[in-house]
């Protein structure tokens, strides 16, 4: 669950980053000192390609730059990263130019070569990584796809050509607008040849271009310490001599471990302390809207949720307003749309009655489907993350509203939970959490539930698939302009509210607090923490 967006104009006050003052004589300049991050365990080996999730994103945030950024209040793109250029004439071929100058950790430079070869081995069905789907529409992908244990008729893409050490060329199948925003996701970055030398080596030690670097292996269950990377090309190097990621399976731990000065940095915090943490921390809180959807995804593969009438039901007997203000205190916002407020083309109320409680509608079209109600519904959510009141507040109005008994499922960590959605392994309404890889609407709907992204190309979990939505991102990917383009997604949004895979809950809130010996610790538009810009005291 991570980044994608169309260019935004957003108010400052929504994504305005929040800073934390100095508190405890942390060094204003100057790297000094490493800090320790909490983060849960990734689902992967750390490489860019399969890096889907939050948790693996954060820390290869910190190993590797971009191709391009984004502003942090306007979220446009920033030619800030290796690329130097990225233009087309016709929106179909695409040249990027790249920075001199810029090196792997291992000291070899980062080269178009060192693209394109990371591209089409993400793309190769035969490796199966979960951003494969980002390379779809690139000329030739299509003939490094096969079924399973068949060979695809090709390696490499033919729309992709490194014409020379600083020069990329990309041919897609067909127009698409806001290439040039998605370059910064995490399945653009380079790799060097060692990737390719020894890929599990690789996952466990990443040599990356960007301000930290690995010394050392990423040990399951409990992180590592990435170093400043001294012969950083970036205008962005990083202030502290290193970060400790840091591993936890609560939050609750965490908490306490920041409380007593042995974490320095928790972004994400347990129930108990949405409400306090700001008064309790003071200068060491600090909040940036999250540019997130969570919603309640249904297994369409299962036949209890085959039938649109059943996952609509379910959504009509959700009270979203209860639940943020009883179990979130506020501090979450209900949701009506598949996209985030933060993205063009985002509708407060795109959903309609459909998000809105009415248990009568519910219970009619329970009967209309057929739906047994004398079996429980199991509720999915990984343990260890605070999910576990909502979730039972959400089975507590099934069980108010439509006389159906649920059971809880949530005993499995978030490198375990993820797979199984991999597998169709949901026997039941389960949570689904999309954060932005890049802004735009398209972000939140092509890689979670086109067709195109169905696992282990994508993270479409429902496994919802549609040929009339799919057409109609299409239809936006080959509009003339961004405003067509929010039209066309905007007719495949409506198209999902029609067939409801799953159904929008909520928008979060970052929040992060901070042991005293840190200072600057900023949360980025995406709800990431700035690694290179926190110093230590």
């Amino acid at each position: 669950m991570r980044v994608k967006r169309v260019i935004a104009a957003v108010s400052a006050g929504f994504v305005a980053a929040g800073l934390l003052a100095a508190c405890g004589g942390g060094s204003a300049s100057g790297a000094e000192g490493v800090y320790s991050l909490h983060i849960m365990q990734p689902e992967n080996p750390l490489v860019p390609g399969n890096t889907t999730e939050s948790e693996g994103n954060q820390v290869l945030k910190s190993l590797f730059t971009p191709l391009v950024r984004y502003n942090d209040e306007t979220s446009e793109v920033e030619y800030t990263g290796v690329a130097k250029s990225v233009e087309s004439e016709d929106q179909m071929t695409w040249t990027i130019e790249l920075n001199e100058g810029w090196t792997f950790h291992d000291g070899t430079p980062v080269t178009a070569k060192s693209y394109v070869d990371a591209w089409n081995y993400t793309a190769l069905s035969t490796n199966a990584f979960g951003a494969s789907y980002f390379f779809e529409n690139v000329k030739g992908y299509d003939e490094l796809q096969a079924a399973d244990g068949a060979e695809p008729a090709a390696t490499a893409m033919s729309g992709l050509e490194a014409v020379n050490d600083t020069t990329i060329s990309v041919e897609l199948k067909e127009p698409f607008a806001i290439f040039p925003v998605t370059l910064g996701y995490t399945a653009f970055y380079p790799l060097p040849e060692a990737f390719f030398d020894d890929p599990d080596a690789f996952g466990r030690r990443p040599i990356g271009n960007g301000p930290f670097k690995a010394d050392e292996d990423f040990v399951d269950g409990q992180g590592f310490t990435v170093t400043k990377y001294e012969d950083y090309a970036g205008d962005n190097p990083a202030q502290a001599e290193g970060v400790q990621f840091k591993v936890y399976t609560e939050l609750t731990t965490a908490f306490t471990d920041v409380q007593a000065g042995g974490l320095d940095v928790l972004l994400d915090l347990p129930p108990d302390a949405w409400a306090t943490a700001r008064d309790q921390f003071g200068d060491r809180y600090v909040e940036r809207a999250r540019p997130d959807i969570t919603a309640l995804s249904f297994p369409t593969y299962d036949e209890r949720f085959a039938d649109p009438r059943v996952r609509e039901a379910f959504s009509m007997a959700i009270d979203r307003q209860a639940i943020t203000t009883a179990i979130f205190t506020d501090t979450r916002t209900p949701a009506a749309s598949f996209g985030s407020p933060v993205v063009e083309g985002y509708r407060e109320d795109a959903c309609g009655a459909k998000c809105e409680l009415n248990v009568e509608q519910a219970n009619k079209l329970l009967d209309e489907a057929g739906f047994d109600r004398s079996r429980p519904v199991d509720l999915w959510f990984n343990a260890g993350a605070g999910h576990d009141q909502w979730m039972t507040a959400i089975g507590n109005q099934f069980r108010s509203n439509l006389g159906v008994e649920y059971a809880l499922r949530g005993d499995l960590q978030f490198a375990q939970y993820l797979p199984l959605q991999d597998d169709k392994g949901m026997t039941g309404p389960f949570r689904m959490g999309w954060i932005m890889d890049y802004p735009s609407l398209y972000n939140f709907l092509a890689p979670v539930y086109s067709t195109a992204a169905t696992p282990p190309a994508g993270s479409n979990m429902s496994f919802y698939s549609n040929p009339e939505f799919d057409g109609a991102l299409s239809a936006g990917n080959n509009a003339d302009t961004l405003d067509e383009a929010t039209v066309e997604y905007q007719r495949a949004e409506d198209i999902l509210f029609r067939d409801m895979p799953a159904t929008p809950l909520f928008y979060g809130l970052n929040q992060a607090v901070t042991s005293d010996r840190v200072d600057n610790v900023k949360i980025d538009a995406f709800g990431d923490i700035v690694t290179e810009e926190v110093t230590v005291g």
